[in-house]
């Protein structure tokens, strides 16, 4: 998938975001200079892990064929660490349907295994950077 970004016309630091057919803005809060015009580099990196747990559980209750009709997901994020080198997320899934207790734990187990929650905590990401003038 290409990912793309570009300065938001007429913002202070706003980037529209690019991400195959979908298109969102991402800024920063007011508190930190922008305009709070969409959700922070953090938000998207936290609500990845929040939407991968959900699609992960749906999905596998799909291929099961367990009974679930929705899923609430909450994240919260304590950053006063992050300096320091610790991050920490905390998920909450409510799970809705006709489930037993068995698929219930089948599907708890199945919300710590997303791929998303693999990635941040068990490889090493490696980044390259290139800035270059434009032309």
């Amino acid at each position: 998938m290409d990912i793309h970004l570009e300065s938001k016309a007429q913002a202070q630091l706003a980037q529209t975001l690019h991400m195959g057919n979908h298109q969102l803005t991402t800024d920063v809060s007011i508190a930190d200079g922008g305009e709070d015009l969409g959700p922070s580099p953090h938000d998207l990196y936290d609500a990845a892990l929040a939407s991968c747990k959900a699609l992960t559980v749906m999905w596998f209750a799909r291929k099961k064929n367990i009974a679930v009709t929705h899923i609430d997901t909450r994240i919260e994020r304590d950053d006063s660490e992050e300096r320091q080198g610790i991050y920490r997320l905390s998920t909450h899934l409510i799970i809705h349907g006709e489930i037993s207790d068995e698929e219930f734990h089948q599907l708890s187990v199945v919300a710590e295994k997303c791929p998303v929650h693999k990635l941040m905590v068990s490889v090493t990401t490696e980044i390259t950077t290139k800035v270059e003038r434009a032309k």
